[in-house]
């Protein structure tokens, strides 16, 4: 190691805080330069977006806003979104940069596939929210209304859509999860196994609070596939998780190499 050069463990509490700012500044800046292309497409996505919904409206029926800015504020914030998902690889790895400085030496070759996973699984996340989950909670609202008019705000429907398709997309990031925290140790498949119960309350707790409807059936829509992914979690763990003694071994290891 080279003289006055600092390891990541030597790192003061201020030097994290300073790395953080670095990572979101960062992560803000890529946000910010993805909404530009997007704007190009506000109107195009915004009926992309839309589209769980306006499909089950009568004919001619458009959603509606009550504010003179309401359109342009609504724009920029499908613009957002759109950036988000498209910056995702970016801010992963940021946050893997973020973190990797508590790390060992072998773990942190696992950037790649961090980047990599944790962008498929945001991304199918919201795929699936918006192909499964809102349509029908989207089908199920208006049957409840049909001897009413429907007039739908755009602002309250991006709320809900937001909601929704975030929500969806961070809970499927489980998987990924647990890939690295069995790599690392922390997690093991025999904790997840016998702590099963208390995750299937978690399980349809979270499906309650992104879920827009009170249904049974609507929740368990997203709760299902969350115990299927629980239960690819700890497949993931029994297969990829790193034994006692092979994790005391390469620690230390990593200690000599440090």
């Amino acid at each position: 190691m080279k003289k006055g050069k600092k390891t990541p463990n030597e790192m003061t509490f201020l030097e994290h805080l300073e790395d953080l700012r670095k990572r979101l500044f960062y992560s803000f800046i890529a946000l910010f330069v993805g909404i530009v292309p997007a704007w190009f497409f506000h109107k195009e996505l915004f009926n992309i977006l839309a589209r769980p919904v306006t499909q089950y409206l009568p004919e001619g029926t458009k959603l509606t806003f009550i504010k003179l800015t309401a359109p342009f504020m609504l724009y920029i914030k499908v613009s957002f979104l759109a950036s988000l998902f498209l910056s995702s690889p970016f801010i992963f790895y940021q946050i893997w940069m973020f973190i990797a400085p508590g790390l060992y030496k072998k773990e942190k070759k696992y950037v790649v596939p961090f980047v990599l996973f944790t962008s498929f699984f945001f991304t199918a996340g919201a795929v699936f929210g918006y192909f499964v989950v809102f349509p029908f909670a989207c089908r199920f609202f208006l049957s409840m209304g049909t001897e009413f008019e429907p007039v739908i705000t755009a602002n309250d429907y991006f709320s809900l859509a937001l909601r929704v398709l975030l929500g969806i997309a961070i809970v499927f990031e489980l998987p990924t999860l647990s890939f690295f925290l069995s790599r690392m140790g922390i997690l093991t498949a025999r904790w997840m196994v016998k702590n099963f119960k208390y995750a299937v309350l978690a399980v349809f707790v979270i499906a309650a609070i992104i879920t827009p409807t009170p249904d049974w059936m609507t929740q368990s829509i997203i709760a299902f596939p969350m115990l299927a992914l629980y239960g690819l979690s700890i497949l993931i763990a029994l297969i990829f998780g790193k034994r006692k003694g092979k994790k005391k071994k390469e620690d230390t290891e990593d200690d000599l190499a440090g």
